[in-house]
């Protein structure tokens, strides 16, 4: 028996200065639904968040909270794993960046970076945004509104001066461009990628990597004083979670280099730029993708404290269920592009895809085969062109939503599923179950026998993004659980007439749009 292909998907590790919001459950949620895909699929996968927990910006929250900052780290840190658990993530390791296996994978880094040239002793002078934990060049300061210069992304900036350690960036600009043109699809969306050679054909120059005006964070190797900056920190923790630096760890083996880092686009340059250059200097191998999603906005306004409308992940859940979040937050917005949340798109898009959609297919099937079969999986006649019509097509559309998911385009994939939902409506309206029913029974079993197996093909595409609704719909079709993989769509896993079947009971509510 050969062994199952690997795949490692990782989110960003979110940095601990606030509480979830929907942005991580955004990005956490998309890692999922590609883990998920992955291990029905066949494969053998690692699925990595977690939490950044190093840097002058925690150091001053712990202050001013009058903890220490690992104890205000639990703290926030413990919600980040609650938000993991309420929206049923299948992550395989949840690493922290004050846990001692990271240090020494930090370290080892860094030493491989220095002893190979790319790391020197120098002193800093420069415009420094405590809240991006980033460095900014004069000419990519704006003026605000109070006429303050600040960061690109509104924080503030102050002037820093001292000693530091500089990464060697400069030397790899060619090396990058390099990387980005003959692995086209190194980083996506497309647009996202053209923001990346712009900025790195725009001159790069070195990099700070250490600090030494504050001392919450990892110390730098041989230098006293100074502790690493928190992005030569933070992206290391991709290698950490593979048992690194025991390169012959079987993890390290079978996961490294990771398929794909799924981030939000504020984070792109972090990740498209400096971590590959980190890697190169470390003589080690690059992940294979960094892809870059939106931002969402709330009714059309962008989220911040500031207006009051930051969207509470867990509100949501307690208002709407698990399955519905998820689904309508893969669903609704093309994965790379902005999206709105709005009350009203929520509302109707569950309505029409779920209630009225997938939900009422399998309803009415298994009410019927309960009604009309003594609950049990109806005996087929001989199958006629529209019969294997809707069979056949559900049982190959796999392919499809595989090359979509494997381009992170996770909007096409569900489209892809619900459009044979919406084949399965048509046939059992042409089809008339119902009517069958006094005219001629046996076409009634043939018919509902049909619908079961495309509702059973169709709860095991779903899993991956409702897993417990798709649960649901399996128990009540007596699917064991040996028999809910990839493997098992299409003839390897049809029904087998005569099972007994439970008491069929709804999956998806119908929803009111206004709050009750």
């Amino acid at each position: 028996m050969t062994d199952r292909p690997s795949y490692y998907v990782t989110t960003p590790i979110y940095y601990v200065n606030d509480v979830p919001h929907i942005g991580h459950a955004y990005t956490t949620l998309a890692c999922d639904f590609l883990a998920r895909f992955k291990r029905l699929d066949g494969f053998d996968v690692m699925f990595l968040t977690g939490t950044d927990e190093h840097g002058q910006k925690v150091e001053k929250s712990a202050d001013a909270k009058g903890v220490d900052p690992l104890s205000f780290c639990d703290g926030v840190s413990s919600r980040f794993k609650d938000l993991a658990e309420a929206l049923h993530f299948s992550n395989d390791q949840f690493i922290r960046t004050t846990e001692p296996r990271h240090a020494v994978s930090v370290q080892d880094i860094w030493r491989r970076a220095r002893d190979n040239g790319f790391i020197y002793e120098g002193k800093y002078a420069g415009w420094y945004a405590v809240r991006d934990e980033a460095y900014y060049a004069e000419s990519e300061l704006l003026t605000a509104d109070t006429g303050e210069q600040v960061a690109p992304s509104g924080a503030p900036v102050e002037w820093v001066e001292e000693p530091s350690y500089f990464f060697k960036l400069s030397a790899f600009e060619d090396k990058l461009i390099a990387l980005y043109e003959d692995q086209e699809d190194f980083v996506l969306p497309k647009s996202r990628l053209n923001e990346v050679l712009s900025f790195v054909r725009g001159g790069l120059d070195d990099l700070s990597v250490s600090r030494t005006s504050f001392n919450w964070g990892i110390p730098v190797p041989d230098a006293d004083g100074h502790v690493v900056y928190v992005w030569f920190d933070a992206l290391s923790n991709y290698l950490t979670a593979t048992g690194y630096p025991d390169d012959s760890s079987a993890d390290f083996q079978k996961f490294w280099p990771a398929d794909v880092h799924i981030v939000g686009k504020d984070i792109l340059r972090f990740h498209a730029v400096y971590w590959p250059a980190f890697l190169m200097a470390a003589e080690l191998d690059l992940p294979k993708r960094v892809f870059a999603h939106g931002w969402w906005t709330n009714e059309g306004q962008k989220i911040s404290k500031s207006l009051g409308n930051v969207i509470d992940p867990f509100d949501l859940i307690e208002e709407f269920s698990v399955d519905a979040v998820r689904f309508f937050l893969m669903r609704e917005v093309p994965f790379g592009n902005d999206g709105d949340f709005s009350r009203s798109a929520f509302v109707n898009r569950v309505n029409a895809d779920l209630a009225n959609g997938l939900g009422n297919m399998t309803q009415r099937t298994l009410s019927m085969i309960a009604k009309n079969c003594d609950a049990m999986v109806p005996t087929a006649g001989e199958l006629t062109a529209q019969d294997n019509a809707l069979l056949d097509t559900i049982g190959v559309v796999l392919a499809d939503v595989r090359m979509h998911m494997d381009r992170q385009a996770f909007h096409h994939a569900l489209d892809v599923i619900w459009k044979q939902v919406a084949a399965g409506d048509v046939y059992i309206s042409n089809q008339a179950p119902w009517t069958l029913k006094k005219t001629d029974p046996d076409r009634m079993a043939t018919v509902l026998y049909v619908m079961a197996e495309a509702v059973r093909q169709l709860a095991i595409l779903a899993q991956p993004i409702m897993p417990s609704s798709a649960a649901l719909i399996l128990d009540q079709l007596a699917v064991s659980a040996d028999d809910r993989g990839f493997d098992k769509l299409g003839e390897a896993g049809r029904l087998q007439a005569g099972t007994k079947l439970p008491s069929p009971k709804g999956v998806f509510p119908r929803m009111n749009l206004d709050k009750e």
